[in-house]
């Protein structure tokens, strides 16, 4: 199954939320320069804890803020949101590429976006120097998209890069020695 070629249906921003909780997001999108937006997306998460809309929110501003464990634990979040929808192993490490070929086409959209938080999860294990881990999500993503649309094979090759640099580091003075 070609991840690119569906109708785009059930998408998460399409999803509305209350009006408070809208509210609350937009509120915290005007405080975002000022770097009070954090809570105001906490009382929306409160109201609203399995919105993706807020999950998302959320995630981006802790990103942004270069916040990456609280930014990981809200994609972790979404990932264990996203997942029952699509009959999804519990565990993604037991995802096969059957999964995805023989789900039904109606819930391709929900397949890419759990695909694409698992991609942030092994991103933001990355950058937080958890290769190991990376890695293996990454490898997990190449391996169910042959393609490459999720586009997680230059990043298996950044980690593996990494690793391969952090190896020679620590081998450097057994050479001198």
């Amino acid at each position: 199954m070609d991840l690119l070629q569906f109708d785009a249906k059930d998408l998460y921003y399409e999803k509305a939320d209350s009006q408070e909780v809208e509210d609350l997001i937009q509120y915290a999108s005007e405080l975002y320069a000022s770097g009070e937006a954090e809570l105001p997306l906490l009382q929306a998460y409160l109201r609203a804890p399995e919105s993706l809309n807020v999950l998302v929110s959320l995630n981006r501003f802790y990103y942004y803020q270069h916040r990456l464990t609280d930014a990981l634990l809200i994609s972790e979040r979404a990932l264990t949101l996203i997942r029952p929808g699509i009959d999804f192993p519990e565990d993604w490490r037991q995802l096969e590429r059957e999964h995805i070929s023989e789900a039904p086409k109606d819930l391709l959209t929900r397949i890419r976006l759990y695909l694409f938080t698992l991609k942030s999860i092994g991103f933001l294990n990355m950058r937080l120097e958890n290769l190991e881990l990376s890695r293996a999500i990454f490898e997990k993503l190449v391996s169910l998209d042959d393609k490459d649309r999720i586009g997680a094979r230059g990043l298996l090759e950044l980690v593996v890069r990494r690793q391969e640099a952090a190896e020679g580091i620590f081998r450097m003075p057994q050479a001198f020695g």
